[in-house]
């Protein structure tokens, strides 16, 4: 029996009872939304209630005074129910969504580093009430699309009835399974992979160009995480390594892409965005301005343009390197 709290329900609750039901032990554990103790006490395994977290006794609650958990010493938020019960069967968690991935112990180490901090860490955030960003800045919209305000819109508006709560609930734990799953799946089967590609490409950068500065994929994948993590362990080892300013790849096209690095992952601001005097312009006018023949576009911001060939994206990037 999985034991968590009655009344409304929040992300993160519903998310915990999801992981503990994928794994053999609970797979056909029955929930129990309860605030009485003595109904808590039959429970074999307890989230998000009862005032006490004690892995060997299969508590998780986050709400008592003086809790303080993270998920490692590398993150400031505090844990909610979905972070512990991530935090101690995650790994285990994630061999049984991505069961169809071949996983060894150093990739679910990988995937469950990542996922927390693309996934779970928002849901601990957001049901303890960590803002993202200081406090005395105002937000420029308003945003309640994320998953936990999604949940939240699954209990009775203030003036309907409850009916089946149990039955909302079920409802919360399957919105919040399937976007888990599909982001493990999609880490697992997708970004994943995508680290050789990133990694065969960095370490044949200076074959494309002797500045080092110029990244080549043989095929596109998700690659800013991959490349901000490859360059900082190579970095680490030699501080006077050239950072990647521009990543070429092919599109669905055909076509080539060259587009420049973030300053982070994330951000909306590049280390050298393509030269000012090529934003916003297309086809024969950019080729003509820039000099390079076969050229498709450049965005305004100069974040990515494009080529028709490989050797027409590659040109445009040695150009940019050398101009504002």
């Amino acid at each position: 029996i999985i034991g968590t709290h009655s009344g409304t329900f929040h992300c993160d609750e519903a998310l915990a009872c999801y992981m503990l039901r994928q794994l053999g032990e609970y797979s056909d554990a029955k929930v129990v939304r309860s605030r009485d103790p003595a109904v808590l006490e039959t429970c074999d395994i307890v989230v998000d209630v009862g005032g006490v977290y004690d892995h060997e006794a299969k508590r998780y609650d986050h709400h008592q005074r003086g809790f303080d958990e993270q998920f490692s010493a590398s993150y400031k938020t505090k844990l909610s129910s979905a972070g512990l019960i991530y935090k101690h069967y995650g790994k285990d968690v994630i061999r049984v969504v991505a069961k169809d991935a071949e996983l060894d112990d150093g990739m679910v180490d990988k995937l469950y580093n990542k996922l927390y901090e693309a996934f779970i860490e928002g849901v601990d955030g957001i049901d303890n009430g960590v803002s993202q960003y200081p406090t005395d800045l105002e937000p420029a919209y308003q945003e309640s699309t994320n998953l936990s305000a999604r949940v939240g819109r699954l209990n009775p508006w203030w003036n309907q009835p409850e009916g089946d709560m149990d039955e909302r609930f079920a409802q919360a734990m399957a919105l919040t399974g399937s976007e888990f799953a599909e982001r493990v799946r999609y880490y697992a089967l997708a970004w994943l992979p995508g680290r050789k590609v990133v990694e065969d490409g960095y370490n044949g950068r200076f074959d494309i160009d002797k500045s080092g500065q110029i990244v080549l994929f043989d095929t596109f994948c998700p690659w800013k995480d991959h490349l901000t993590t490859i360059e900082d362990e190579a970095l680490e080892k030699d501080p006077e390594l050239a950072k990647i300013i521009y990543v070429l790849y092919s599109d669905t096209s055909g076509a080539w892409r060259v587009q420049a690095v973030p300053e982070k992952p994330g951000s909306f601001v590049s280390r050298h965005p393509l030269p000012e005097s090529w934003r916003g312009i297309r086809d024969d006018a950019l080729s003509e301005r820039s000099g390079v023949e076969g050229c498709v576009f450049v965005h305004q911001s100069g974040f990515i343009g494009g080529n028709k060939t490989r050797d027409g994206a590659l040109a445009l990037a040695r150009k940019a390197l050398t101009m504002d």
